[in-house]
């Protein structure tokens, strides 16, 4: 495919005008394959999949049990700082990418930047989109061209050690107010409510979405880079706010530091995502019965905005030699109810497929959780994703922008709200570098 195949011309374009020009290159559009490529029938295959997935061993082993003609081996990728994807941009770049690979939604467009990924709609991937989330679904279609299956979302929750904030008669903060009153008396009595972690983008850019930013938006070719909006610069200045007056901690979550205040009550709150009870319930054993899950405080006491933290796709490499055994791999990983119910098991987040699981199957930590139908509190606030959010290119860039500039603010005491400018400029000098149109809002 050529530097401005229609994988690039898709960006270039926006998911919103894309039509076109998705259709106006390398056979795609019209039905017919771009490569292709039919295995011969009895022919054994081994596609390769990169992936970061917990438990993603599960229903790949179970695939090749009951397709011996198609094996899919599984390699396991590094999620921490963008590694994996640092190293799909370079296996793409050298000519020998794999397969599959996972791929969260915000990270689709740099890949289409590069053309590394194949036109699905080509191999008839339309044809199932009635099985997945609308707006999940929409994350990787671009025009008429389909460049991911969706497998996951996280809408985002509140996870409370409960037996504390019980002992201390603190009430789960149900407004960003209540939870600085409650960072406050948590302080008090030794502990901390949360911590700031510099150098997790993602989840900033979750907090952000809640609060009604719109970190991009596109008209015809060009993009805007909103990062230093005034509903960005809320939430910058309310955590820079907690941070210096030392009612949170700043070490990064998910790591050992932070594992192991979790453990101990020294940190008695995270806000995550739905996939976070596997995380808490495999690292945290002895608090089992003690955590339970809230409702994202509110800006505004009574409203019911939520935001998204991760999701993820099943995404084919445009250099792979068998693109619809490819295809029917991803659809199968991310519909088939086997393959779901074992993907839960693992804990990788709330499924993009409309059916095949139950709320049960949702809960399996429900223990862990004191009994809680937290699952519930999950539900609700997907349904309050305002799902017009739209990722703009090189997301994965801005994430190492945004981990870069937390912690030189944090080590040099500069303002979280500074981080905003610098980001965005540099957000905007990252697309003109891509060849793209690009302007500060």
């Amino acid at each position: 495919m050529s530097p401005d195949g229609v994988g690039r011309r898709a960006v270039l374009g926006s998911a919103a005008s894309a039509a076109a020009l998705a259709l106006a290159g390398c056979g795609s559009g019209d039905g017919k394959p771009a490569r292709p490529q039919d295995r011969k029938k009895g022919e054994r295959i081994t596609l390769t999949f990169w992936s970061w997935v917990p438990g993603i061993d599960g229903p790949v082993d179970l695939w090749n049990r009951t397709h011996p003609e198609v094996r899919v081996d599984v390699e396991k990728v590094s999620a921490v700082g963008g590694a994996q994807y640092a190293k799909m941009h370079a296996a793409i770049k050298a000519g020998n990418p794999p397969d599959l690979g996972q791929i969260e939604y915000a990270t689709v467009p740099s890949f289409l930047l590069d053309n590394g990924l194949l036109d699905l709609a080509a191999y008839g991937a339309r044809r199932h989109k009635e099985k997945f989330v609308g707006w999940e679904w929409a994350q990787s279609v671009f025009g008429e061209s389909v460049y991911a299956i969706p497998q996951d979302s996280g809408p985002m929750g509140l996870f409370l050690r409960h037996d504390l904030l019980d002992k201390w008669d603190i009430e789960p903060p149900a407004t960003w107010d209540a939870y600085e009153a409650a960072a406050k008396a948590v302080r008090k009595k030794g502990a901390y409510l949360e911590t700031f972690s510099a150098t997790n983008g993602n989840r900033f850019a979750g907090l952000a979405w809640q609060a009604g930013a719109r970190w991009f938006r596109v008209d015809g070719e060009r993009w805007t880079v909103s990062i230093d909006d005034d509903a960005t610069r809320r939430v910058a200045d309310f955590w820079g706010g907690l941070v210096a007056r030392k009612l949170i901690r700043t070490i990064p979550d998910r790591q050992n530091a932070w594992y192991k205040d979790i453990q101990t009550g020294q940190i008695v709150s995270w806000l995550g995502a739905s996939w976070g009870d596997v995380l808490l319930a495999g690292n945290a054993p002895a608090t089992a019965g003690k955590w339970r899950v809230a409702p994202m405080p509110q800006w505004k006491k009574g409203d019911a905005a939520y935001a998204n933290w991760g999701g993820s796709t099943t995404a084919v490499f445009a250099d792979t030699k068998y693109p619809k055994d490819a295809l029917a791999f991803a659809l199968w990983l991310n519909s088939d109810p086997a393959s779901i119910k074992l993907l839960i098991k693992g804990g990788y987040g709330f499924p993009s497929a409309k059916r095949g699981y139950s709320t049960a199957d949702l809960e399996a930590r429900r223990d862990f959780f004191g009994g809680q139908h937290y699952t519930d509190v999950f539900q609700r606030a997907a349904k309050g994703v305002d799902t017009s959010w739209q990722w703009g290119p090189a997301t994965d860039t801005l994430y190492q922008r945004l981990g870069d500039a937390f912690t030189e603010a944090l080590a040099e005491g500069g303002s979280f709200r500074s981080v905003l400018k610098t980001v965005q400029e540099r957000t905007v000098g990252d697309l003109k570098d891509k060849g793209l149109k690009a302007e500060a809002g």
